[in-house]
């Protein structure tokens, strides 16, 4: 398969998915509308988008932001807020959501797993399940 095989744009409009992820990579989309537009148009009715991201307003997302000039792995970031994303997530179809969050601590103070707990505000790193 060619990269094309995977790439939305080159998706036929008749080729749906059960799923779409977008996991690390949401705070480096140029047009978050148009990304979740394209997301949307590939999946079925009664299809799921998943996006996996670290919220601008957790402990980790602040610490991002301020240093993100000094990383060159973030320095083109723009981070959003999980109420940023979820608006923009019901302008484009999306109205019933799932959320899971984890990572409380940073993360060079990890020592083992963190726990996955349902909602967000407290974790870090958040997991959005959107159906339409």
């Amino acid at each position: 398969m060619s990269r094309s095989d995977y790439d939305s744009e080159a998706i036929q409009h008749g080729r749906t998915f059960d799923t779409a992820l977008i996991v690390t990579t949401i705070c480096f989309v140029d047009d978050i509308p148009q990304t979740l537009a394209e997301a949307r148009r590939v999946l079925r009715p009664d299809g799921s988008l998943v996006i996996g991201y670290i919220d601008k307003d957790s402990p980790v997302g602040r610490i991002y932001q301020e240093k993100k000039s000094e990383n060159p792995f973030y320095r083109e970031a723009v981070f959003v807020s999980t109420d940023e994303l979820v608006d923009a997530l019901e302008d484009a179809g999306f109205s019933e959501f799932e959320f899971v969050q984890t990572i409380y601590h940073w993360p060079d103070e990890i020592d083992e797993p963190e726990p996955i707990e349902e909602g967000y505000g407290d974790g870090s790193f958040v997991g959005i399940k959107a159906t339409m």
